[in-house]
């Protein structure tokens, strides 16, 4: 394409973005020191979300979304969020009576109703910025909400529920891939996935999941984050010229595929699991140099902590390109985020696990402390 064809879609699309916007009282928050988080349940752990709302705080939808610590907007895009200011407008045009439609789009009241309430926040940070002074460290972010919720759960004796462990699932744990162009139009339906063997198809547009209007993926996650198994999910699907019903059953134990490595609130599960380790899996080749087959745990360190809580490991003498090759007394193949997942349901603070790694071909034992 040439520039000046590209020039006039940027400057199409800007224009078209802004006639939508136009229609909106916009607000831009840039911090989280005191924002209301009975009204303001998202993915904490996104570069970019943006709420639709009615004058008496009614959530229209949601935008903003993400599954890549290196893509992080491979899943959003221009036409997606006007497309998807375009559905709030629509559902703004018929309020309220479709109130009843949108009351699960807020969700329960918050154990804590601000940020700075949780126990790993309290006495840190002032209800406003610092505008004055320390600007920058007076500054709550996104990702310390989730961290300070993940923090309040460990403390208890109790297990962490998969909820905390693994939040805001992608749709393509139930084989769901959305197009980032459009609001809910399926890209993609995983071959044999409980979506495929429902009914879902490539093209098909989700309308409704669970009684409340979609108009985003993120509106399509926040109906996942919320549910709670073994259930089964009512959707509207636009086929064509058609609109039909189908139904979307989420099992026991669903959440596991996710993978929650890229999250930015996973630097404290490496705190928390393995002392502060960045941990890779191997490559094919780096496998076969090892000598490990596929259903052998093969990790390899690609990061050391240096600093403080996450330099435990460091202290034990783990060193990068170390291959973790059992965790726990355990040798099965798993991702870094189940390692997180056992050490948080199974593992107390404090606890010594040993482990084993491979250091120039030699194989050497460790004890690593959790936290």
């Amino acid at each position: 394409m040439a520039c000046s064809e590209f020039d006039g879609q940027v400057v199409r699309l800007e224009s078209e973005l802004k006639e939508v916007m136009d229609q909106f009282v916009r607000v831009r928050l840039i911090q989280c020191n005191s924002l209301d988080l009975n009204l303001f349940q998202f993915d904490y752990d996104l570069t970019f979300a943006a709420f639709f709302l009615s004058s008496d705080k009614t959530i229209y939808g949601r935008y903003g979304t993400r599954s890549s610590d290196t893509e992080a907007s491979s899943e959003i895009s221009i036409v997606g969020f006007r497309k998807a200011m375009e559905g709030a407008l629509e559902l703004h045009q018929e309020y309220p009576s479709n109130r009843k439609a949108l009351v699960g789009k807020t969700g329960p009241p918050a154990k804590f109703s601000i940020a700075q309430e949780f126990p790993s926040l309290t006495g840190k940070y002032t209800p406003f910025l610092d505008y004055k002074g320390q600007l920058a460290r007076s500054c709550i972010h996104c990702h310390m909400i989730g961290e300070g919720a993940r923090k309040e759960a460990r403390s208890s004796s109790e297990p962490m529920t998969d909820e905390i462990i693994y939040p805001w699932p992608m749709p393509n744990v139930v084989g769901l891939a959305f197009d980032p162009q459009e609001r809910t139009t399926l890209l993609n339906v995983e071959p044999d996935s409980v979506a495929d063997q429902n009914g879902f198809k490539m093209g098909d547009e989700v309308l409704e999941l669970d009684g409340q209007p979609m108009i985003s993926i993120a509106d399509v996650q926040w109906v996942l984050h919320r549910t709670t198994p073994p259930t089964t999910l009512r959707s509207i699907v636009k086929r064509g010229t058609e609109t039909i019903e189908l139904k979307l059953p989420i099992s026991p134990n669903w959440r596991q595929i996710s993978d929650i490595s890229w999250r930015t609130t996973s630097w404290d599960l490496r705190r928390i699991a393995t002392g502060g380790l960045l941990l890779k899996p191997l490559t094919d080749e780096e496998r076969i140099a090892a000598s490990l087959d596929n259903s052998q745990l093969g990790l390899r360190v690609e990061h050391v902590g240096q600093y403080g809580a996450h330099a435990i490991a460091k202290k034990a003498g783990f060193k990068k390109n170390d291959i973790i090759v059992t965790f726990d007394s355990s040798s099965k193949a798993v991702r870094e985020t189940e390692l997180f997942a056992h050490i948080l349901r199974n593992r107390q603070p404090e606890t010594n696990i040993p482990v084993t790694v491979l250091r120039q071909g030699k194989r050497l034992k460790f004890e690593l402390k959790i936290q």
